[in-house]
């Protein structure tokens, strides 16, 4: 198994030594414990499950595991609201079952990332529980907590996420307490040092666990404006039904005050320290539609504060034209020329592509093939999501099987994310999809079970088998892992990019459009053939010719 783990090395004197940078250019897969494998018969996934489905997990080749929250939870907001940051909620198993998936997943060379939730916790938190109980307990400023004004309204004009003011009222200690998300998030008061060492401590539980890094949810919104000013209107200029829908009230607000604070760089750096002693990483989620990118470009520029980053620029909307991919990627180099990203197309918060970038068109699998490459092939790590490898489709979830607290508070106008947090599909001969043999907690839709792993592997031309070898191409070609990016100017609907690393060099040429289209390499660039086992683009002469949906990579002669 050594052999297939690419950030192990042999020293000078043939002790084996890891790569700290094992991180630049992963493919780290992003599991939802929920809804990944039940192991117990109660129709929700739990950690020994996955534990069970690693060996298919590194058969794909990936780097690392990403965990969404395990953690001790009343699951307002299905463990992004934590109760205990050091502990295994029942349902998904025990403090022994995750040591065990750690042991596992090492033996499989995976690392193991988790998530971690610190911008707020439950309302059911220890901390909490004590923060509201007075005004001068010794947590009384752990948390955000404001006066009224004089009329009883609440402290600034800041909303949540989740609908309706940020504030709820605290009959108890006659004041307000923030929550960006749900009423039941209260968020911490990074103001207090004392708040930014236990949360630290918190991470160091794990990471003495043997954890080999962290995803951090909302990493932007851990600091807010210790003055309270209100939140701006958002200027005209960012309005875009794409990154901030009207039709929901948050994004009527500039948030410069109630997130995106400068304060948390100092924070993000104090974080880099306690990092850098276990050897770690970090990828921060950005929750900013408008300038996430700039934002990645300084979370993790200057090698002092998180190594990754990402944001939303394709986590919405259709399939992209070149040229919108070709600007974000332009736009982070811009804003952290040494800064690293990472990319994806699917999560758990958002619509799958498979269903965005398929939606009203033709020849489905050849695009979702195209989405992988492109995905592989752009410079900085990758997450792909649980079920993305087999093309799952967002599943329409009838109202009265909705879950997702966002989703229930914004319908019918806002998507909810319980369509794409649906059951991983594993055979098609059972009537949940191999995912539990009880009523899962959100239903398996019908139109899943013929993607299933089990169909997929006996398929050599199916989109999964497609996933390895891409992966493993990626894997054995430097210049995709850690190389340069320069776009080349091509025809509309066409994609072509130039990855380079110490002497290596591979040409990337995709076709976003839906008729035939080609591209002209530039003078003096002698091609090799393509790859064959990954996409149907030919050679002919200096030009390549690609059918709709199709793709080249080939190395070049420099």
């Amino acid at each position: 198994m050594l052999d297939q783990v690419h950030d192990i090395q042999l020293s000078a004197t043939g002790q084996l030594i890891q790569d700290p940078d094992w991180w630049r250019g992963a493919v780290i897969y992003q599991i939802y414990p929920r809804s990944f494998q039940d192991t117990n018969g109660d129709g929700i996934g739990d950690l020994a499950g996955i534990t069970k489905r690693l060996d298919y997990v590194a058969s794909l080749g990936v780097d690392a595991i990403w965990l969404s929250p395990f953690f001790t939870s009343p699951m307002k907001d299905f463990g992004y609201d934590v109760a205990d940051y050091r502990d295994v909620d029942p349902i998904f198993g025990t403090i022994a079952d995750f040591d065990a998936l750690v042991e596992r997943a090492h033996a499989l060379g995976l690392k193991v990332i988790i998530d971690q939730v610190i911008s707020h916790s439950s309302d059911k938190h220890p901390w909490f529980e004590e923060s509201r109980q007075s005004r001068d307990n010794p947590k009384a400023d752990w948390y955000v907590w404001a006066d009224p004004k004089e009329d009883g309204s609440p402290p600034n004009n800041w909303l949540s996420v989740f609908s309706g003011p940020a504030w709820r009222w605290s009959s108890r200690r006659r004041q307000y307490y923030l929550h960006n998300f749900l009423t039941e998030q209260p968020d911490l008061n990074f103001h207090n040092p004392e708040v930014r060492s236990a949360l630290l401590g918190e991470m160091r539980f794990w990471l003495e666990r043997g954890v080999d890094g962290f995803r951090l949810d909302t990493a932007n919104f851990y600091f807010h404006d210790a003055e309270l000013r209100d939140n701006p209107p958002l200027p005209e200029a960012m309005r875009s039904e794409t990154y901030a829908s009207r039709a929901d009230p948050y994004n009527f607000q500039h948030h410069v005050h109630d997130r995106n604070r400068p304060e948390n760089l100092d924070f993000l750096k104090e974080m880099r320290q306690v990092l850098d002693e276990y050897g770690a990483v970090a990828v921060g989620e950005i929750g900013e539609r408008t300038t996430g990118i700039e934002m990645m470009g300084e979370y993790t520029s200057g090698g002092d504060k998180l190594q990754m980053c990402y944001a939303f620029e394709f986590l919405s909307g259709a399939i992209p034209e070149p040229q919108t991919i070709r600007g974000v990627i332009e736009r982070f180099d811009a804003a952290g020329p040494d800064g690293w990203a990472c990319w994806a197309f699917s999560n758990h918060d958002v619509v799958r592509h498979a269903s965005r970038w398929t939606k009203g068109r033709e020849k489905r699998d050849a695009i979702l093939k195209l989405a992988a490459g492109i995905l592989m092939t752009l410079r900085g790590s990758v997450c792909i999501y649980q079920g993305e490898e087999l093309g799952l489709p967002e599943a329409e979830i009838p109202r009265d099987r909705m879950v997702d607290p966002s989703g229930i508070a914004l319908w019918p106008d806002v998507k909810t994310r319980d369509g794409c947090r649906t059951p991983m599909v594993w055979l098609t001969d059972n009537r949940h999809g191999g995912f539990s043999d009880a009523e899962p907690w959100l239903p398996t839709p019908s139109e899943h079970l013929p993607l299933a792993v089990s169909e997929a592997e006996a398929d050599p031309n199916s989109l999964l088998a497609f996933y390895r070898r891409l992966i493993a191409y990626r894997k054995a070609t430097p210049s995709l892992v850690k190389g340069t990016l320069r776009f080349l100017d091509a025809a509309p609907g066409i994609l072509a990019l130039l990855r380079e690393h110490e002497g290596e060099a591979v040409l990337c040429v995709f076709n976003l459009g839906d008729e035939t289209g080609s591209f002209r390499a530039p003078e003096g660039m002698t091609m090799n053939e393509p790859v064959p086992y990954l996409f149907g683009g030919r050679l002919d002469g200096n030009t390549i010719r690609l059918a709709a949906h199709d793709g080249f990579i080939a190395q070049i002669e420099k």
